[in-house]
């Protein structure tokens, strides 16, 4: 057997405790009882303590470094496994195991207390958690990159080649170009219509959302739909694809808008290569890409002019009563409505960047040491009313909306931004190349995915996220895009055409 059919072999076995660890996660995230989780945690933490072994066995990091040393008789596909490979042992090989069990059963359990805690508006609760998470992470990445800052590590594990410097400039970018831009539509904003804070019958939103997975051609036999705290989508290979929203029934776009968003993540993972599923290059290319393409699908098509064309007689099917005199250009407006908001996921899309500008900088003072767990809240407050000029009440609507923290995703929030960004640059090239709007208004949305599948999907991680751009766009990352695109379309919205 050769180095690399054992590799194989071994890759295999991970595999299979990924899918126990990801299925028991996806079950943490949508129904297993509170009560579970100390259990819960403990046995995960021994499945998770026996990949770890796996993964750093002395035969598998033996295998990595000698075919990484020796690619000459691997091809284009298998050396990139093995780039990986060698990526991903590096990230661990120097972690005791005692931490990475420890960090595992940790998380686990602090994602119930997240919960918990934003539930009740009370950051005491979940405040002892997230400082041993964030002390963790401290000494895991000093083991990893001893020399490196630990925020660049983390910047880079998300996002490829991307650090504290390239992200400061991009948000320079923000501030410099969109805050301005941002208050000046502020100031011109408009009450929002009446029916936007009309009752919306929960199991009725429920059926226009699984309507809209039809429209978005999302396939019904690789994957699911549930129901969560915060909207997600989980995966662990392009035949097993689900996602989850949340319905408020005083607030029909949280439903609408997050199951949209999440099909964007939904179907690149379906509309992956299935060779690479056996593989470590199953998955997005990058966070930053896998965002682009959920805001890509959640603001670029589903807040069109054009898509409401098509889909709003639908929607007036469910909710007839509170849209009944409601027009296109009424609902298209209000689906753009421009506003200051406490909740991220519930921001509209001018402001948005600026929650995303807020968490990064938090994160940048946390790992910076600039910054303890106990000021956080405070920090957090002044911020939202520095970019936003509103005041925090709630922990619920402040520290504690994102579940990021609590599972130790720092260095994530940054790629949201980016991924708009990166949406703006792949719209401006698909409008040069198909009839964008035609085929929205015509409820074609096919021949999209078909572009974005043979552009950026079918290749799962094979390609790095800097490659994608330059092979769909012809360019770099180029954040005018971004700018561009936004002061074009609520200039025109809101400010009579200016887009300055």
């Amino acid at each position: 057997m050769s180095d690399f059919e054992r590799f194989k072999e071994l890759q295999k076995q991970m595999k299979a405790y990924q899918l126990a660890l990801s299925v028991a996660s996806w079950d943490s995230n949508t129904e297993a009882p509170k009560a579970s989780f100390p259990y819960r945690s403990e046995m995960l933490g021994l499945i998770s303590g026996e990949h770890f072994s796996l993964q750093t066995s002395e035969e598998y990091r033996r295998i990595v470094d000698e075919l990484d040393r020796n690619p000459d008789e691997l091809n284009d596909i298998q050396k990139k496994e093995i780039k990986e490979a060698k990526k991903n042992l590096d990230k661990i090989v120097k972690i005791p195991k005692k931490d990475y069990i420890e960090f595992t059963q940790l998380v686990n359990l602090s994602q119930k207390e997240w919960e918990t805690a934003k539930e009740k508006s009370d950051f005491s609760i979940f405040q002892p958690y997230l400082k041993k998470i964030i002390e963790m992470r401290k000494r895991m990445l000093g083991y990893r990159a001893p020399d490196t800052h630990p925020y660049d590590v983390l910047l880079d594990d998300f996002e490829e080649g991307m650090d504290r410097e390239q992200y400061d400039a991009f948000f320079q970018t923000v501030k410099d170009e969109l805050v301005p831009f941002t208050k000046k539509v502020l100031k011109r904003r408009e009450d929002p219509p009446a029916f936007m804070n009309a009752r919306y019958d929960r199991d009725e939103q429920k059926a226009f959302v699984e309507y809209l997975m039809g429209v978005f051609g999302f396939d019904f036999d690789k994957g699911l739909l549930k129901e969560s705290v915060h909207p997600f989508t989980w995966g662990t290979h392009s035949k097993d694809v689900r996602f989850t929203v949340r319905y408020l029934e005083d607030y029909l776009f949280s439903s609408i808008f997050a199951a949209i968003h999440e099909l964007g993540h939904a179907l690149y993972e379906q509309q992956i290569d299935e060779m690479f599923d056996m593989t470590n290059l199953n998955g997005g290319a990058s966070k930053g890409i896998h965002e682009s393409q959920s805001r890509f699908y959640e603001n670029m098509i589903g807040r069109s002019r054009a898509f409401w064309e098509a889909h709003l007689p639908a929607l007036k099917q469910r909710f007839g009563k509170q849209l009944k005199d409601v027009d296109v250009e009424t609902f298209y407006r209000a689906v753009n409505h421009v506003d200051e908001s406490f909740i991220r996921v519930e921001a509209d899309e001018l402001t948005y960047p600026l929650h995303i500008l807020l968490r990064y900088e938090i994160e940048r003072d946390i790992f910076e040491d600039r910054v303890s767990v106990d000021e956080l809240p405070d920090l957090w407050n002044r911020k939202m009313k520095e970019y936003l000029n509103i005041d925090v009440e709630r922990d619920s609507d402040g520290i504690l909306q994102d579940v990021h923290w609590s599972t130790g995703m720092f260095g994530y929030f940054p790629t949201y931004a980016l991924g708009s960004a990166y949406a703006a640059q792949i719209y401006y090239t698909i409008r040069k190349e198909i009839d964008f709007d035609r085929l929205i208004r015509e409820d074609n949305l096919q021949e999209i995915n078909d572009w974005l599948r043979e552009k950026i999907h079918c290749f799962g991680s094979s390609i790095g996220p800097g490659e994608i751009l330059e092979r769909v766009t012809g360019e770099s990352f180029n954040p005018s895009y971004y700018v561009r695109y936004l002061k074009e379309k609520y200039g025109e919205l809101f400010l009579g055409g200016e887009s300055e």
